[in-house]
């Protein structure tokens, strides 16, 4: 993997133009002293984050960004951190041949986000295929099905004539749809070939606490609700008894072809042990006024999560999850970016509200409370435009704008890409749910249009291959530090391409718009 990355970075060294590298520097800089040691991984309500926290705050004060939080820079938020005891739980598959044992989290991870869990579980299965419930696309994998009672299993993927985004939205939705049916759990199954993570790191995450909010009314369900993983390698287990092949269902699953819907033979009985405490952090609120007297009322928010995984599960004796890539990297971009704004002969005439957001890697709940409880009026909210783990590992050639087929964001993206000669390359990967998986998908469920930025590349080449193993290798472990080979001119690249957007959105004369064809108007009230 190492040689790619280095024969693509020369690559980039030949092909790009010429980038002042102190710029370069000065992006990195940011990476290393957010992802330092020092900050432990920056664990969402830590003295770490708080620390990181800190030089961010600094750094906006030193740009003459305006504090813009509830206090000053910080817009604070009150969670309930929620640990499960492995060593305290148990969980049962019950079938025709008896009862299995099973090891949590080695055979399956329990999530203690969402909601206090209960206490106990008993019930049975029943396989809900895709576990879209989608009828506006002519889809609906729960059509007919009695949830009540029952833990759904689903499996990865989906139809391929259904948008990335929107099967990404119906997977966001469906434990808190189910649980308002009277379902007991949801347990997500994961093709072999789908793997993103390999399961021996999905049990090292499983470590983590999980946060939820305090104030039960911003939880997206009222009642105790279970959501699982399960060991990809041993999904057929959950088959056994059922007259049905977990291959060849897998397979399907893997050619986006139709899988059917039928009760299991297995019932599963838990017992979960958690452990509940307060917990306290805070977005990071800065703005930058506007130039025109009056568009400065309305806002285009900038946004990165600056929380990471903190210390963990140690993998080869190194335990902080320093998170540079992930998401140091947008932190620092999006403070290279206010840099640019400030010094930039052309100014923007809206006002950009830069929010480095908390929670993100615990259910993008930072952006979520900012964008129910914005500190401006939330009528005065234009657009989003996201930063999260691009991933300078190969030249920028081309981006892909999470989201620009949604909304009037896609023209000023598609401009920019014309002006700067870097096309639009579609998500290589909509199965992979990225749609959903950062914080511009909080501001999109508030009806406000976001973009969310990533370099592009195709499914088929060099790049997706490093890309990949980047995922399999580095992502959400210890190993994603200030050590690993990263080309930070191309990182300078996509923060220019960024700031022209920025200033298209803020100085154009009409407020974007949700595309006609949309399905995501609808939270706009359209």
């Amino acid at each position: 993997m190492r040689i790619l990355f280095l024969a693509l970075g020369l690559l980039a060294i030949a092909d790009a133009p010429a980038i002042a590298q102190d710029r370069a520097a000065r992006w990195w800089s940011h990476v290393e002293a957010l992802a330092s040691d020092a900050n432990e991984g920056r664990a969402t309500g830590s003295p770490g984050y708080d620390r990181a926290a800190d030089y961010v705050i600094g750094q906006f004060r030193a740009l003459g960004l305006k504090p813009a939080g509830a206090e000053g820079y910080r817009q604070p938020i009150s969670f309930v951190e929620q640990r499960i005891s492995a060593e305290e739980s148990r969980a049962i598959l019950i079938g025709p041949t008896g009862e299995r044992p099973l090891s949590t989290p080695g055979d399956i991870i329990f999530s203690a986000a969402g909601g206090p869990l209960p206490q106990s579980l008993d019930a049975p299965l029943l396989f809900a295929g895709y576990g879209l419930h989608l009828p506006e696309a002519g889809h609906d994998d729960f059509a007919g099905l009695d949830v009540k009672g029952k833990i759904i299993v689903v499996i990865s993927g989906g139809p391929r004539t259904i948008s990335g985004a929107l099967k990404s939205h119906a997977r966001s939705d469906r434990a808190a749809w189910l649980a308002r049916r009277g379902a007991a759990g949801l347990i997500t199954l994961v093709t072999p070939r789908q793997v993103e993570i390999p399961w021996e790191r999905r049990m090292a995450l499983s470590t983590q606490p999980a946060l939820f909010f305090k104030d039960a009314s911003l939880r997206d369900s009222a009642t105790p609700f279970v959501t699982a993983q399960w060991d990809p390698a041993r999904s057929a287990l959950l088959f056994e008894g059922s007259g049905k092949d977990f291959s060849a269902i897998a397979a399907a699953a893997d050619a986006s072809a139709p899988v059917p819907s039928f009760p299991l033979a297995q019932r599963l009985k838990a017992d979960i042990a958690s452990r509940r405490a307060d917990l306290s952090s805070s977005n990071i609120i800065a703005v930058m006024p506007g130039a025109d007297p009056q568009l400065r009322n309305e806002y285009v928010i900038l946004s990165a999560h600056l929380d990471g995984y903190g210390v963990g599960t140690p993998i080869r004796g190194d335990a902080i999850y320093n998170g540079a890539l992930d998401n140091a990297s947008g932190v620092a971009s999006l403070i290279e970016i206010a840099r640019a704004l400030r010094e930039g002969k052309e100014k923007p005439r809206r006002s950009i509200l830069f929010a480095i957001v908390t929670g993100e890697e615990k259910g993008l709940l930072g952006s979520r409370y900012f964008a129910r409880r914005p500190t401006v009026s939330r009528k005065a909210i234009t657009a989003n435009l996201n930063f999260d783990m691009a991933l300078p590992i190969f030249p920028l050639t081309s981006v892909t704008p999470i989201g620009y087929d949604q909304s009037s964001l896609g023209d000023a993206a598609a401009a920019v890409s014309t002006e700067m000669k870097l096309p639009i390359t579609p998500d290589p990967f909509p199965d992979r749910n990225v749609f959903i998986r950062s914080d511009q998908y909080s501001f999109i469920r508030e009806g406000i249009p976001a973009l969310f930025f990533k370099y592009g590349f195709k499914a088929d080449s060099p790049e997706a291959t490093v890309e990949k193993a980047w995922r399999a290798n580095i992502y959400h472990s210890p190993f994603d530090d200030a050590r690993q080979p990263v080309l930070p001119a191309e990182s300078v690249k996509l923060n220019d391409y960024v700031t022209a957007v920025t200033l298209r959105v803020a100085n154009a004369d009409e407020r974007p718009q949700w595309n006609k064809d949309s399905f995501f108007r609808r939270f706009a009230g359209e």
